[in-house]
């Protein structure tokens, strides 16, 4: 039996059951190693909901608090990219080496984000 990966709306799994569903293949075994949620528009509009929420809730929120939450983001990025690449290069077949290139781009795009305040 796969894992059915759900919807993770307004910090939690959605909870509830889809109606359909599509699978996720290793492209380097053609192995089945998930599933993955569909949304239907109903599921759609909750996301939209949630985010809007959210920016509403962000934009109120400090320059200097916004930093630090993109610092922490960073730190739990750079201690889980060994990780993160491994997923990659199980979801999208490239080799760990690139894979880790990416991720380690990813991190210089949060690091530049980081910075902003000070341009």
């Amino acid at each position: 039996m796969t894992t059915t990966i759900n919807h993770w709306i307004n910090g939690s799994d959605y909870g509830v059951k889809p109606t359909s569903t599509g699978e996720i293949f290793n492209p380097a075994t053609g192995a089945v190693t998930a599933n993955v949620a569909f949304a239907t528009p109903e599921v759609l509009d909750e996301a939209v909901k949630a985010a809007q929420q959210a920016a509403k809730g962000w934009a109120q929120t400090s320059l200097t608090k916004r930093v630090q939450t993109l610092f922490a983001f960073r730190e739990i990025l750079n201690a889980r990219k060994e990780e993160l690449a491994a997923v990659i290069t199980a979801e999208h077949g490239k080799v760990l080496s690139d894979a880790l290139g990416e991720v380690t781009r990813g991190l210089e795009v949060v690091e530049f984000a980081c910075g902003l305040p000070h341009l």
